[in-house]
């Protein structure tokens, strides 16, 4: 039977992701996921891409997303950046701002959180958060809509999947990754085959359902230690590169949509309520592995 291994939240875009043992899935996605975001002077949002060191920014939110805590290192407050504590302001003024060129508006948090965060990263960056009026609409086989993510609101990888890789990388003598390289916010275990979330269209996690919208096409943001904020490339994907290329890249794991809003947990169960009708498989994803 398949089941929930582990639930992610990443507070801050782009900053390290936090475990949670029971979520609320709301239709932009765990909650609090993304909701907050680093820009640059442009309104440019920062990436681990350009800016590896936003591994090692920890964010915690308080449940009812009053307070926003950052924290530097695997231990917080280490290498001399005292941690801080703000109130979110979700009434403040509004910055513009893009994520993938695409214009958005962002709430600007303060000149604390923006002074600390330009300390941390060695360049000028402001916080904002996603405005309570954000209308966001987010393509694929099923829309839906996401705060600050990159495209849809849910990444679902499973452990089979990352197993068969690190089976491929440890053959060409290199070292395996874990599973925060692809930052996930669904981890499932139980699944027999790899990549079978590519291949589900429906399914239920607790009270809450997904939508299957798309493969999940990796960046260098993958070749990201993110315990040391470093990169360490070129793996994972020179090795996703022999067997899971698609749509002018690799993939791993899928992305979906939430269809009906809910809670779910680490351990409950993973019910899949579609499956990939043979008609509409991926003919850009040569993902069968050998």
């Amino acid at each position: 039977m398949a089941r929930i291994e582990e639930l992610v939240h990443y507070p801050v875009k782009g900053c390290a992701g936090t475990s949670v043992r029971t979520a609320e899935m709301t239709h932009a996605g765990i909650g609090h996921d993304r909701t907050f975001m680093v820009v640059d002077e442009a309104g440019g949002f920062r990436s681990q891409r350009n800016d590896p060191r936003m591994a090692l920014v920890r964010a915690g939110i308080s449940a009812d997303g009053a307070r926003l805590a950052l924290g530097w290192g695997p231990g917080q407050g280490t290498d001399g950046f005292t941690p801080l504590e703000v109130e979110v302001d979700t009434g403040g003024p509004r910055l513009d701002v893009t994520v993938h060129r695409q214009p958005f508006v962002g709430v600007d948090q303060g000149r604390e959180a923006a002074e600390w965060l330009s300390e941390v990263l060695g360049a000028p960056s402001r916080l904002v958060r996603v405005p309570e009026d954000h209308d966001r609409r987010v393509g694929g086989l099923t829309p839906g809509t996401s705060a600050f993510a990159d495209s849809t609101a849910v990444l679902l990888a499973s452990s089979a999947s990352l197993d068969l890789l690190n089976e491929r990388i440890l053959a060409r003598g290199a070292e395996p990754v874990p599973m925060n390289r692809f930052r996930p916010n669904v981890v499932v275990s139980g699944w027999a085959e790899p990549h079978t979330e590519d291949r589900v269209r429906a399914l239920r996690l607790g009270t809450a359902e997904l939508g299957f919208a798309k493969v999940c096409v990796r960046c260098v943001v993958t070749t990201v230690d993110q315990a040391r904020g470093a990169k360490a490339g070129p793996e994972p994907l020179r090795t996703l590169a022999d067997y899971r290329r698609a749509h002018g890249g690799v993939a791993f794991g899928a992305k979906f949509a939430v269809t009906r809003t809910g809670t779910l947990a680490v351990g409950g169960e993973v019910e899949v309520l579609a499956w990939e009708d043979a008609r509409d498989g991926d003919p850009d994803l040569a993902g069968a592995p050998a």
